[in-house]
C-alpha cells in the first residue's frame, strides 16, 4: 500500500467511525425516553373518628339493626333514670293482650293530688274527664305527665285497691325488664319518682327503647312533636286540651330523629334516650346524668353523629 492510499484509507475509517458515533447519538436522541417508574402513592392509614367527649356521666349507642355497640361510657353503671322510666310504663301497657287504645279511663282526684304533692310533671288532666288509653300514652310520653302514668298504672295493674294495682303494675315493669335481659335495671315507680330503687344503665335503657320501638303505636307517639287531646267531660261534652309538646328537642332539630324520651330529677340530672334513622340505618342510645337539658341534647347529637359514622 502506498502512502497516499494509506492516508485515504485512514481518513475513510475515521469518517465512518465518526459517522457511526453521530448515528448512534442520533438514535439515542430519537428513541423515546423510557418512562420513569411512577412513585407509589403513600396512603396514610384512614383514622377512625375519635370518640366524642360528652358531659353526661354515662352514655351508650348501638346499631339498632344488630345490637352492635358503637360507643360506651360507663354504659353498665347503674344510675337514676328520671322520666325515662316511662318508656317501660308505655311498653307494659302496649304489651297488654287485646289492648283497646280507644277504651276510656276516668281521671281520678288521686292522680291530681299525686302530681301536686310531688311537684311532678303533668299532662294537666282534668278530674272527672274520660280520656282514652291512646291519649294517656301521648300525655305520658310528650309532656311526661306523671298523672297520665298514674292513670295507666291504676288501670292496667291488678288488685282490689289502687295501691295494690299500682304495686302489681310496677311488678310487671320489673318482670318485663328481666324478660328483656336488663340485668342492671329495677323500678320502684311508674314514673321515675321513686324511693331510691329506681335505676338502670345506658345500655339497658337503650335495649328497652329498642324493644319498645318495635311497636308501631309507640313509634308514632314518641316521634310526635305536638298532640291535642279531645276528652269527654263529666257532663258528656268535649274538652279540647291545651296541646302537649314533646320534651325531646331533637325532634325537628336533628335530621332523622325518631324519639325517644327525656328524663330529669335531682339525682338523675338530665337524661335522654334517643333514636334516629338515616338512609335506612338506625342508631339508638342513651345519655344519663348530663349537666342540663340543652347539654343532654348536645351529647346525644354527638353520639348519633359518631354512631352514623361507624354503622
Amino acid at each position: 500500500m502506498n502512502t497516499i492510499t494509506g492516508v485515504r484509507l485512514r481518513r475513510a475509517l475515521s469518517a465512518a467511525v465518526t459517522g457511526g458515533a453521530v448515528l448512534a447519538t442520533g438514535a439515542l436522541a430519537a428513541a423515546p425516553a423510557r418512562a420513569a417508574a411512577p412513585e407509589r402513592a403513600v396512603t396514610a392509614p384512614v383514622r377512625a373518628a375519635a370518640a366524642p367527649s360528652i358531659a353526661a356521666k354515662g352514655g351508650f349507642v348501638m346499631n339498632d339493626a344488630n345490637g352492635r355497640s358503637l360507643y360506651t361510657k360507663a354504659a353498665d353503671t347503674k344510675r337514676s333514670t328520671g322520666s325515662t322510666t316511662k318508656i317501660m310504663t308505655a311498653r307494659v301497657v302496649l304489651s297488654q293482650p287485646k289492648l283497646n287504645l280507644d277504651a276510656k279511663v276516668t281521671i281520678q282526684m288521686a292522680y291530681s293530688d299525686y302530681i301536686v304533692s310531688r311537684n311532678a310533671s303533668s299532662a294537666r288532666l282534668i278530674v272527672g274527664d274520660k280520656v282514652t288509653v291512646r291519649q294517656l300514652l301521648y300525655g305520658l310520653m310528650l309532656p311526661s305527665g306523671c298523672d297520665a302514668a298514674y292513670a295507666l298504672a291504676d288501670t292496667f295493674g291488678s288488685g282490689r285497691t289502687r295501691a295494690a294495682r299500682v304495686t302489681s303494675f310496677i311488678g310487671r315493669m320489673n318482670s318485663t325488664a328481666r324478660s328483656l335481659g336488663l340485668k342492671n335495671t329495677h323500678f320502684d315507680s311508674f314514673d321515675g319518682i321513686g324511693k331510691g330503687k329506681n335505676y338502670s344503665t345506658p345500655r339497658d335503657l337503650t335495649k328497652l327503647a329498642s324493644s319498645a320501638m318495635r311497636n308501631s303505636t309507640f313509634r308514632t307517639i314518641v316521634k310526635t312533636r305536638k298532640y291535642t287531646a279531645r276528652t269527654k267531660t263529666k257532663k258528656g261534652g268535649t274538652r279540647t286540651m291545651a296541646p302537649w309538646t314533646n320534651t325531646n328537642t331533637l325532634l325537628g332539630s336533628y335530621a332523622g330523629a325518631t324519639g325517644v324520651k327525656t328524663g330529669s330529677g335531682p339525682e338523675a340530672k338530665y337524661c335522654l334516650v334517643f333514636a334516629a334513622t338515616r338512609k335506612g340505618k338506625t342508631v339508638i342510645g342513651t345519655v344519663l346524668a348530663s349537666s342540663s337539658s340543652t347539654q343532654r341534647a348536645k351529647d346525644a347529637t354527638k353520639l348519633m353523629n359518631y354512631g352514623f359514622g361507624r354503622i
